[in-house]
């Protein structure tokens, strides 16, 4: 089954509609997104289980308008098991186990910042609303199998986003993280 509860707030829908509304209907109407989106359409026909949902996979840039961009972390693609994506990289929803690359971000953070406590959580939404666009190359994967939606589009969509970052924005700070980066 392929289902999970998370709603932005209104006002974060809200700010998003003032940041990046614009540019992801300007990318929508581009042919490799058309193109994606038939790819999403026909997954989706032949009941595969898409994650994270449909509502969550602009997540990233409903929690972090592009005027309160600070700091963008780009990761590979979402996580693929039951209940982990919900449109932010790295994270997974309060009460998913804390994945292993994210309790490695954790252990690093804590080598570095000597008072830092490792959380118990792996939500990140904290995270995203203090600036930090936490950003996945390839937005959505099918359920259980990695890298799987790679090289349909969404790496086009993502590095737009980086350039539009890189030219309406000052002082941000790009972090790449894992084997993919």
């Amino acid at each position: 089954m392929c289902h999970f509860i998370f709603k932005a707030s209104k006002k974060d829908k809200e700010e998003t509609k003032m940041n990046w509304d614009n540019f992801i209907r300007q990318q929508k109407s581009l042919v490799y997104y058309q193109d994606l989106q038939v790819f999403l359409d026909k997954q989706e026909a032949l009941g595969k289980c898409i994650l994270p949902l449909k509502s969550l996979r602009f997540n990233a840039l409903t929690l972090t308008p592009l005027h309160k961009t600070r700091v963008v972390i780009l990761g590979q693609d979402p996580y693929h098991g039951a209940g982990q994506a919900h449109g932010l990289s790295f994270s997974v929803p309060d009460g998913i186990k804390v994945p292993p690359s994210l309790r490695n971000i954790y252990t690093e953070l804590k080598a570095s910042i000597s008072d830092f406590k490792i959380p118990l959580s792996g939500d990140l939404t904290h995270w995203a609303k203090q600036g930090v666009l936490l950003l996945n190359a390839v937005l959505s994967v099918e359920k259980t199998k990695a890298g799987s939606h790679a090289k349909k589009g969404w790496e086009v969509f993502t590095d737009n986003i980086i350039r539009e970052i890189n030219d309406s924005q000052q002082g941000v700070i790009f972090l790449l993280w894992g084997k993919y980066a």
